[in-house]
Formats: structure tokens, sequence, C-alpha cells
């Protein structure tokens, strides 16, 4: 391989490396963007529930009423709660798939420029060079399998944050819906 090629692939991948960063810093943005739309909305809520429900505690005239009202006032909050860890844990997966998706790419084509540039030295290599070129090829190997596992773990550490965030979500609407049943009845 001569000077000028290697200067040239040294571009490229310096280039490749540019846009990447580039694209990761977006969808960074892009993500705290929405974290920030969710919170912003979630604080308007809040503080609409707050007022609504400050009034409705003013007008309360006997001890009786202010007793009934208390699980009224604590459900609209904790479904707030739930549709709030929601948003946030889709926020999350959303950015980590985004993220692994890019790097599995990036990794794709560093792989196939190694193994091209790897290919191509073996031609040009002097006889006997064969066992290190395959011992090299077995170590970008052994890497691919461990960024698989890797990835394979994380995708299945997201799935199981969101059946618990989901199992979460239902737990807790059960419960909020059997205290607000419980409090009609008494």
């Amino acid at each position: 391989m001569n000077a000028s090629a290697a200067r040239e692939q040294f571009a490229s991948a310096n280039q490749a490396s540019v846009e990447i960063l580039t694209t990761l810093a977006n969808k960074a943005f892009t993500q705290v963007e929405r974290l920030t739309e969710l919170n912003l909305n979630t604080v308007r809520s809040v503080l609409e529930d707050s007022v609504a429900a400050t009034k409705t505690v003013l007008a309360v005239k006997n001890p009786q009423d202010l007793v009934a009202l208390q699980g009224t006032l604590a459900q609209p909050m904790l479904d707030k709660a739930v549709v709030y860890g929601r948003g946030v844990y889709e926020i999350a997966a959303d950015g980590q798939q985004e993220i692994a998706k890019l790097f599995g790419v990036r990794v794709a084509e560093l792989n196939k420029t190694f193994t091209d540039t790897l290919d191509k030295a073996a031609e040009s290599a002097p006889a006997g060079s064969e066992a290190l070129f395959a011992a090299f090829k077995s170590a970008v190997d052994a890497a691919n399998n461990v960024f698989d596992s890797v990835s394979k773990a994380t995708k299945q550490a997201t799935e199981i944050a969101g059946a618990t965030v989901t199992a979460a979500s239902t737990v807790v609407k059960g419960a909020s819906s059997k205290a607000g049943s419980s409090k009609k009845s008494a």
C-alpha cells in the first residue's frame, strides 16, 4: 500500500468519524429536546392540577367531604407519574436504539475496511506470514462476537426495563383503581 492510498484511507476514516460524532450530537440534542418537552408539559399539567385541587380543597365545608376528597385528588398525580415514567423510559429506549444502530453500522463499515486492508496486505506479504494474518482475522471475528453479545444483552436489558415499566404502570393503575373504588364505597 502506498503512502497516498494510506493518507486517503486515513482522511476517509477521519471524515467518517466526524460524521458519526455529528450524528451522535444531533441525536443527543433530539433526546434532550424530547425530555425537556416532556418535563415542561408535565410541570404545566401538575401546576394546573394543583391549582384546581387547591380550589377544590378551599371549597370544602366539612371534614367528611375533605376525607372523601383525598382519594380523588391523589389519583391524577399518580396517573401523571406513571405517564411521566413511561415517557422518560421511551425517550431513553429510543435513544439507546438509535445509538446502537449507528454503532452497529459503523462497526460493520470498520470491519469491512479492516478486512479489505488485511486481505490486500496478505497478498503482498512474504511467504510464511499466513498464520499472522489468520490470527488477525480470528481476533476481528472474536471482537465482532463480543460486540454482538453486548448488543444483544443491551437489547434484552432494554426489553426487560420496558416490561418492568409496563408492569409497574399496570400495578399502580390497578392499585389506584381499587383505592378509588373503596373510598367511593366507604
